[in-house]
């Protein structure tokens, strides 16, 4: 049975165009309304949602605590040790809610601290690991409003095979975070996470082929259905397809590991580090090939920075299975979070790489090596709620 909170909000389902601000009716945030003014059905009928870039200014970041040694084995702790530093870092420069089992909200509270400048809360929501990115809601703007998406996580699709973990709290994460916040929640027409979409803001949206138009996520769906799909929940007019790799890593190649967008026209390029798998190195020079020939939805060239890896053997861990990739950054209000991974000429690059491409925020370097080992970073450990825009 619905929450007394829940039966107040209006279950969104999206049809076939972008939802226009009409849609939401009385769903609208009361935050929103009461700080922007009313919205009237002239202007929202012109004003669909769209997804934000994440460069827009934000509210706050979500986390989650990972809750299971069966996830994480002996490395449960470090791992928890590294969200409560990436937490803490954010928290210097603006709010973080920590996703915390009801039973775990205690030590959570107890390692993420006070925080600094804006601190940390933690919220009693049941969840099963730290890829909040995923399983957490995608949100969605407009003037005066703000909404979650959610893609319905089904665990990247990896029931039955070797990458199957227990997902079933985190695949009612989004439903019951947006609940919380009273924020609406809009479901997606497509099965997907939050690490394989990326947007520029203004229509333009980066994916990769094999976590998306698969058969794990999306079975029968052709790629153009697809497409179709995420413009309709996300309010996007373009969609530049990278072929990425299917069945090598949990999520069948996310495009956050892979390419992101800095600015509208500018992407930042992985390339993959010395002694990496060949396998990784076909799909950048054939990510790099597409990208050197695509228009955005404005109809502009990319320019494309490359942010190279790090030397595999210089590293302070590794393994198949370890993430060093610098692509998986995080930006947040005045600042781009980063992983350091020990080899010290490509740390410094990263650095320098990223400084450059964001001239007006800081750079913050972290260790986070025990959430690498599980195969994420920074930007998958992370999700953030976007201000919401001013009303026309």
């Amino acid at each position: 049975m619905d929450t007394p909170t829940t039966s107040r909000r209006r279950l969104l389902h999206l049809g076939a165009a972008a939802l226009p601000l009409a849609a939401l009716g009385s769903a609208l945030p009361s935050t929103a309304a009461h700080a922007t003014g009313a919205i009237t059905a002239t202007d929202a009928a012109a004003t669909p949602l769209r997804m934000p870039a994440e460069t827009d200014r934000h509210v706050r970041t979500f986390m989650a605590w990972p809750a299971l040694s069966s996830i994480w084995s002996t490395r449960l702790d470090g791992v928890r040790r590294d969200i409560a530093r990436v937490a803490d870092a954010i928290s210097r420069y603006e709010p973080v809610t920590v996703l915390a089992r009801p039973a775990q909200a205690a030590d959570a509270r107890h390692q993420c601290g006070a925080g600094a400048y804006y601190g940390i809360d933690v919220l009693e929501v049941p969840n099963d690991d730290l890829w909040i990115r995923d399983f957490g809601p995608t949100f969605v703007v407009a003037p005066g409003a703000v909404a979650g998406v959610d893609t319905h996580f089904n665990g990247w699709g990896k029931a039955g095979t070797s990458y199957a973990q227990p997902y079933a709290n985190d695949a009612l994460a989004a439903e019951a975070l947006l609940a919380q916040y009273g924020v609406p929640r809009v479901q997606a027409g497509f099965v997907g996470e939050g690490g394989s979409l990326e947007t520029d803001g203004e229509g333009t949206l980066l994916a990769t082929v094999s976590s998306l138009v698969n058969p794990n996520r999306n079975p029968g769906m052709t790629q153009d259905q697809v497409e179709q799909a995420m413009r309709t929940a996300l309010g996007v007019t373009k969609v530049i397809w990278v072929p990425g790799l299917a069945g090598q890593d949990i999520t069948d190649c996310h495009i956050d590991c892979l390419a992101r967008f800095v600015a509208p026209g500018h992407v930042i390029l992985d390339r993959p580090g010395p002694r990496t798998d060949p396998q990784w190195v076909a799909v950048y020079e054939e990510t790099k090939r597409i990208l050197q020939s695509a228009t955005d939805a404005q109809g502009r060239r990319l320019a494309l920075t490359e942010l190279p890896g790090p030397d595999r053997l210089k590293i302070r861990r590794g393994g198949s299975g370890f993430l060093s990739s610098y692509t998986n950054y995080y930006t947040v209000n005045g600042a781009v979070l980063v992983p350091h991974f020990g080899d010290p000429d490509a740390d410094a690059a990263a650095a320098s790489i990223l400084a450059a491409a964001y001239p007006s925020r800081n750079v913050v370097q972290l260790n986070i090596d025990d959430i690498a080992s599980g195969g994420g970073g920074i930007h998958c450990a992370t999700q953030s709620q976007p201000a919401v825009p001013p009303a026309v």
